[in-house]
C-alpha cells in the first residue's frame, strides 16, 4: 500500500532486496583489507608481524653477545645504550635494532665518528688540568654473605672515607662492562661502582645477575659519625659456584 505518496514493500520484497545490494558489496577489496582476506585486517595485528619480521631479521644478522649498546640492567630488563631505550626481552631488544629510530642513530654516529677520525692539522694540544685534591682510594671490605631462610646469595660493601667533604654523601651505581674501555666487555659481569669526594672512584667486578630490589634485600647506609658507607645486595637465581666480586 501506499501513504503520502510513499511506496512501502512488503517485507518479503524487502528481505530479498538487501539480500542482492549485500551479495553485490565488494568486501575484499576495501581500502584497508589485505589481499584474500574478508576485511579490515587489525592495526595490532599489523604492528605485531611487523614486529616479529624485524626479530626474525635481527635474529640472521645481528650477535646480540657482541652487540655494543645491549646491556641487562640490574632490574632484569634490557637497554638500548644508542637510543636510551628500555626492553623487556631479547626478542623486542631485536626488533627495535631494525627499527629506524636505531638505525638512524647509527648512521649518526658513524657519520660522527668519521668526522672524529678525520686527519686534521697537527695542532698541540693542551692537555687537561688533572685533579689535584684526591687524596687515593679509600678503604674497602667485602663480606659474602647468604639469608639462611631462602637461601639466596649476597654481597656486604663497607667503605672508609674518614676525609670526605662533609658536604658530601657516598654514591654508587652498576654499569655494564661495555661501558668501559679499560678490559675486553664481558657479558657474565657488570661493575659496581663507589665515589665520593676527594677519593678516586673504586670498582667492583661482580656477576651480572638480577638484584632483588625488595625492601629488605637491597640496603644502603651512610654512617655521618663513623664515615662509613655500607651497601648489602642480593642476587636472584645467583649461583654460588659464580665468581665472587673481584
Amino acid at each position: 500500500g501506499s501513504e503520502g505518496g510513499i511506496s512501502f514493500l512488503g517485507s518479503r520484497a524487502a528481505d530479498k532486496t538487501i539480500e542482492t545490494d549485500l551479495t553485490k558489496m565488494d568486501f575484499q577489496n576495501r581500502a584497508g583489507s589485505k589481499p584474500g582476506s574478508g576485511g579490515v585486517g587489525s592495526s595490532q595485528d599489523a604492528n605485531a608481524d611487523r614486529r616479529e619480521r624485524l626479530r626474525r631479521l635481527a635474529l640472521e644478522t645481528i650477535d646480540i653477545a657482541k652487540d655494543p649498546y645491549f646491556i641487562k640492567n640490574h632490574l632484569g630488563s634490557y637497554e638500548c645504550r644508542l637510543c636510551l631505550t628500555l626492553h623487556t626481552n631479547e626478542g623486542s631488544y631485536l626488533a627495535h635494532t631494525q627499527g629506524k629510530k636505531h638505525q638512524t642513530n647509527l648512521a649518526m654516529r658513524k657519520a660522527r665518528e668519521a668526522q672524529d677520525n678525520f686527519v686534521k692539522p697537527d695542532i698541540k694540544k693542551v692537555a687537561p688540568k688533572k685533579r689535584t685534591h684526591t687524596i687515593g682510594k679509600p678503604f674497602s671490605r667485602v663480606t659474602k654473605e647468604r639469608d639462611p631462610s631462602d637461601g639466596q646469595n649476597a654481597l656486604l660493601f663497607e667503605i672508609e672515607y674518614p676525609e670526605i667533604d662533609p658536604t658530601l654523601q657516598p654514591r654508587h651505581r652498576f654499569m655494564s662492562t661495555y661501558e668501559q674501555k679499560v678490559e675486553e666487555p664481558d657479558a657474565r659481569f657488570q661493575f659496581l661502582i663507589f665515589a665520593a669526594d676527594p677519593y678516586e672512584n673504586i670498582a667492583f667486578k661482580i656477576p651480572n645477575v638480577e638484584i632483588d630490589q625488595e625492601d629488605d634485600k637491597y640496603y644502603y647506609h651512610w654512617d655521618k659519625d663513623r664515615k662509613r658507607y655500607t651497601l648489602q645486595i642480593f642476587f636472584k637465581n645467583y649461583d654460588e659456584n659464580e665468581e665472587d666480586a673481584q
